[in-house]
């Protein structure tokens, strides 16, 4: 993928939205929930606070996270949709 956020930004391949319930009952499209974890595909250098030095980032490349369900920016890179947030619209970076 080629693309380089900036400062604290992350970019984030969304997960599969679920096909079918636990029942067994296919969904249509216009049912189906928003993911709200995917995975860090590219991540920023990390904000500079106002006296200039470096925050470093928490979350890193290959990172699962948690976020909110309308966090980020959907675009379009390569063909694949994902989303650009600021580290701040996460809420966890989930155990593998």
């Amino acid at each position: 993928m080629k693309i380089q956020p900036l400062a604290d930004r992350i970019v984030v391949r969304p997960a599969e939205a679920e096909e079918k319930t636990k029942g067994g009952i296919i969904l249509p499209d216009t049912v189906k929930e928003k993911p709200v974890w995917g995975e860090v595909i590219a991540a920023g250098p990390g904000k500079v606070s106002e006296n200039g030095t470096k925050i470093a980032m928490d979350v890193k490349v290959g990172d699962k996270v948690l976020y909110g369900k309308y966090s980020g920016t959907e675009i379009t890179v390569d063909g694949q949709e994902v989303l650009i947030m600021r580290e701040s619209d996460i809420f966890a970076i989930i155990p593998r």
